[in-house]
């Protein structure tokens, strides 16, 4: 046989080898607990252990309000938090937006470049609210080749159907 052969049979035979583990009492030598066990059953069952402890752990980190502990993790109510602070600021910003317009026009009268006539908190902001600019969306070449690709790929696609 060959020496590899060898190895393998003698590490197999050590594995499979049923050993007895005895826990005795210290002081009167009596069996209190018995067990026959070999490597390869200690193996598995501190594997099957090792690996059910991980998954019980990282269940309980990831379900738990023990993640907020974990650096990246933020807690529900911060984002809550920064959310609702950005709507406000956003909101108080506008808001800012429409009474500086205001104030320009009242200085304009007040200079007499304006007539008070056409000062009117309604239109001044109305006229002050920025909108968005009219867009020319027009497709390129590059994207016109491509639907006159796609649409002779669909025809072809229904006339092999047919």
């Amino acid at each position: 046989m060959s020496e590899k052969r060898l190895k393998k049979q003698k590490l197999k035979k050590h594995l499979f080898t049923k050993n007895r583990l005895v826990i005795l009492n210290d002081e009167t030598f009596e069996e209190v607990f018995s067990l026959r066990l070999t490597l390869m059953n200690v193996f598995v069952f501190a594997s099957i252990g090792a690996i059910l402890i991980i998954f019980v752990t990282t269940f309980i980190i990831a379900f738990t309000p023990l993640r907020e502990y974990i650096p990246g993790y933020t807690s529900t109510k911060l984002k809550k938090d920064a959310t609702e602070l950005a709507l406000k600021s956003d909101s108080l910003e506008f808001a800012i937006k429409k009474n500086e317009a205001y104030l320009e026009s009242i200085k304009k009268v007040l200079n007499g470049n304006l007539e008070y006539a056409k000062v009117n908190k309604d239109s001044i902001l109305a006229i002050s609210v920025d909108t968005l600019p009219d867009l020319q969306l027009t497709a390129t070449e590059a994207e016109m080749n491509l639907r006159k690709q796609v649409a002779e790929e669909e025809k072809k696609k229904i006339e092999k159907r047919k």
